[in-house]
């Protein structure tokens, strides 16, 4: 009876896991799903526009909607005035971490810091168990991983609604 309300607990958590997953997977915004979901904003843009959407391109003179599209939201909006004229322009971000401490991954001592372990063997109502590990193991010093980092790699400036200037900045070092 334990053994089965056990694996009924498991099964669940299981179940919650992939329906979990694939809501995060499927909450991914790409050119394909935002065509599909907004059809009527890609079936207004000329055959030419369809075309660069469809690449993930854009140019100058489109509209939003049609850099919406190909690219997605903006991470940012900044707005402004060019020759007595309102500007909006749209930044999009990329990510990288930052420099870790060590030249090499997971700490000085390499992945983990393994020392050649330990097994202890464990017994406990009729269940036996072996636990292997590192007794000098400290996640905080080995698990280290570098903080993420956005960079803006892309910009694209409005007036009135339509493209006058698209920027593609180099990343950074």
């Amino acid at each position: 009876m334990i053994f089965n309300m056990k694996r009924q607990i498991f099964f669940r958590a299981l179940t919650f896991g992939i329906a979990a997953s694939a809501l995060i997977l499927t909450s991914c915004s790409t050119t394909e799903t935002r065509i599909s979901e907004h059809p009527e904003i890609f079936q207004n843009l000329s055959p030419r526009d369809q075309a660069l959407v469809r690449e993930g391109k854009i140019r100058e003179g489109m509209s939003q909607d049609a850099v919406w599209v190909a690219w997605g939201a903006p991470d940012q909006k900044a707005t402004g005035t060019a020759r007595g004229r309102p500007v909006e322009t749209w930044i999009y971000n990329e990510y990288t971490y930052a420099n870790a401490p060590y030249p090499y991954p997971f700490g000085p001592y390499g992945y983990g810091g393994y020392y050649g372990g330990a097994v202890v063997f464990h017994h406990h109502r009729n269940h036996r168990f072996a636990i292997i590990g590192d007794p000098f193991y400290d996640p905080f010093f080995y698990s280290y991983l570098p903080p993420r980092v956005a960079y803006p790699s892309k910009t694209v400036s409005f007036v009135n609604g339509r493209v006058v200037s698209i920027q593609v900045l180099t990343p950074p070092r």
